[in-house]
Parts: C-alpha cells; structure tokens; sequence
C-alpha cells in the first residue's frame, strides 16, 4: 500500500512517526548511487550528508557515488554489507535487480531505504517523488497549451530505470485523454545534459515539426538548444531546476511549466533510516511526495516560480532543497556538502 503525502503533510506524517528515542545511538549508514555529473543526483548527495549531519545520529557515512549499472550497485550493496553500516540509502538503478542483495542486508539487520524509485523487494522501504503523477501533471498541461493538437518531442530519462518507467505511465495517462497529440520523437537522454542538448540540436536540424516539448528533468539545456539554433520557441517541460526556472522568467518567449522533483529526496531517506532505527517504523513501506507544478504562463504560477528562483544553486540543482517534515539543514548547510566527519 502507498501513501501520497504532499510536501505540506509530511510534517504531520512525520510527528505521527514519532519522536526519535530519548537514548540517542550514533549510526553508520551506507549510501549506493550510480549516477554521476547529474545536478540532480549531487544534489541528492548534497542532501544525505546534510541530514546525516543535522540530525546528531550519524556517527559517519559510507558513499558509494558512481556511474554504473544494476550489477555494479549490487556489489556496491555487498560491499556496504560487509563494512557493517546499520542502514543502507539507495537510488535504485532497477527495481528488481537488486533484490538479492536487499535481502541480504535486511537479513543481517540492516535497514534499507530506497528514495527517488522504488524497489520490489519488501524488506525495503520506499520513500520518493511521486514520479507517475510528475509526469502526468507536465504532459496535460503541455497539451492543454497546445490546445489538444500538435507534435511534441518526448525527451525521457534513464532506459530501464524504474522513474522513467513510472514518469512514461503518467505521460502516456495524459496522452489518452488528448488523442490528436502525436510523439514526434521518443528519446532516452539518460538524465545527461550534453546527451539531451545534442539530441534537441539534431532534431531541430531534421527540419521535423516540434510543437513542445516534455523533458524528464533535462530542461534548462533544451531551451538553450532553441536559442543556440535559432528555431522559433515551443511549450517546454521540465522540472524545478535552478536553471530552468530561472529561465522561465528571464528568456524572452518562452512558455513553459517546471514540476517539481526535489533531490532532496535524500535527505528524507535518512530520516526515515533514522527513525526505522529508533524503533518507529512508518505504517506503510512506501511514503511519496506529491509534486506540483509552477508554469510562467499565469500571473500566480509566474509569481510561485519568482518566489523559489534562487541563483545561489547550480543550475542543475533544483529550487526545492528541502522537505518540510522531513529534512532541517540549512540552505547554507546542502550548499556546503558536508557529512558527518567531513
């Protein structure tokens, strides 16, 4: 069973999750991730170190932060196992692959949070963005934009990453409800910058028709594609990216909606470990955030966009470096990146 929680009620879920015991413990925990150079990624680092940090249980961190796939997360896994850590925070590179080594963990006492997407392994809990409902949310408002007409280029993220696979539903979901929007171009970006700038320039350059645009985070870049070939703008969707954002109020002509997909999710899968090491486990193994979705084409939107521009982040950062409820560093604290005995 889920639960869908925004990122205002998470407070409540939060306190009703309980305190964390009087007698505090310092824990280890490991980290596994296998995405690199991808704002977004580092800035789910950013959070974890951060809130293992605030927190004052975390005696120090394990970080297995690399570019690999599903095999190499699984002795990353193994290799966190072995070193003994209490709770293991995993960006899961697929939903099933990881199983056996999940299994291992929680059979040896070991807590695992899977954050961002989910794993099917029900020893693990889960606590993510609600990816399904942030792809639906863009696409129907792009289509609207379009008037329920047009061809639009379908820029998706990692093949085979189960936040892709839930991102394509909620797109698709939308797609149903607009029949005489047709997919132009379906492409894998794998969440890369240079790779989805490149396949934009290319397309742009086939002379194909292009009435909007849906990216799977890889925003910013997109519209810089635009501009650099000289081609006329389009709808554009992307998430909450410092970039992004900030140029859905300064670059003259575009229309477009950000959605808003927090690599503070990180963050959040320390408190959780946190509290399941304390003792208080959540009700259900899987928690999501609901999104929301800012576009610059209404005078509130444009004023909520204003509001969560901050120019201090990396541009591939998003503008949600926290979740209420669930993490209390400081802007100043994830913008330092520091752990636990860094």
């Amino acid at each position: 069973m889920t639960r869908r929680i925004s990122a205002a009620a998470a407070l409540a879920l939060a306190a009703a999750l309980g305190a964390p015991a009087a007698a505090q413990d310092m824990f280890t925990i490991g980290v596994s991730n296998t995405v690199q150079g991808n704002g977004w990624r580092e800035q789910m680092i950013c959070a974890i170190r951060a809130q293992a940090l605030d927190s004052g249980q975390v005696a120090s961190l394990n970080v297995a932060h690399r570019n690999t796939d599903a095999a190499g997360q699984l002795e990353d896994i193994r290799n966190l196992i072995q070193a003994g850590v209490d709770a293991i925070v995993v960006n899961p590179a697929s939903p099933d692959a990881l199983n056996d080594a999940i299994r291992e963990a929680t059979a040896a006492g070991i807590v695992v949070v899977a954050v961002d997407q989910a794993v099917s392994e029900e020893s693990a809990f889960v606590i993510s963005n609600d990816q399904e409902q942030y792809a639906y949310l863009g696409a129907r408002w792009l289509f609207e934009q379009l008037g329920g007409e047009g061809d639009v280029v379908y820029m998706r993220g990692a093949a085979g990453a189960s936040a892709d696979e839930d991102r394509d539903r909620g797109f698709r979901r939308a797609l149903e409800e607009f029949p005489n929007i047709r997919i132009a171009q379906e492409v894998f970006t794998g969440w890369q910058q240079d790779q989805g700038k490149q396949q934009m320039l290319d397309y742009l350059a086939s002379g194909l028709p292009v009435d909007g645009v849906w990216t799977s985070g890889i925003d910013n870049v997109i519209v810089d594609a635009f501009l650099e070939s000289g081609e006329p703008l389009v709808p554009i969707v992307g998430a909450d990216n410092a970039g992004f954002v900030e140029q859905l109020l300064t670059v003259d002509g575009l229309v477009g909606a950000a959605v808003t997909n927090p690599g503070s999710i990180g963050g959040a899968g320390v408190t959780l470990a946190l509290q399941i090491l304390n003792g208080e486990s959540p009700e259900e193994r899987v928690v999501t955030v609901t999104p929301e979705l800012w576009t610059n084409a209404t005078e509130e939107g444009r004023a909520r966009i204003e509001e969560a521009r901050n120019p201090d982040l990396d541009p591939e950062w998003p503008v949600s470096v926290s979740i209420p409820g669930w993490t209390t560093y400081s802007m100043e604290e994830i913008i330092a990146c520091r752990g636990p005995g860094e």
